[in-house]
């Protein structure tokens, strides 16, 4: 799982049939030591909004999370994180 940041939504009037009715979200992986991480878009599964941390899943997982193996679909959001704690003791030392 990807720890990213939901933000922006994509609108596309045409797509591949497989797409239809799925929500379609920018997503921008956390920040890392190199600088910003990887931004791509992600099927959205549980209702996530722009600013939301999430969780996102990839390749075949990603597809089994949205129920079906053929659809073109490589990431999906599969949670909105409430919370997130990382070592403080390893934290304080980078800053």
């Amino acid at each position: 799982m990807i720890v990213c940041k939901v933000i922006g939504h994509v609108w596309a009037t045409k797509k591949e049939e497989g797409l239809t009715g799925f929500k379609l979200m920018v997503v921008q992986e956390t920040e890392t030591a190199k600088g910003n991480g990887t931004v791509f878009v992600a099927a959205d599964v549980v209702c996530a909004g722009i600013g939301d941390q999430v969780l996102v899943v990839t390749g075949s997982t990603a597809r089994k999370a949205v129920g079906s193996d053929a659809c073109p679909i490589d990431a999906t959001i599969v949670g909105i994180i409430d919370s997130l704690e990382i070592d403080r003791e390893k934290a304080s030392m980078e800053e």
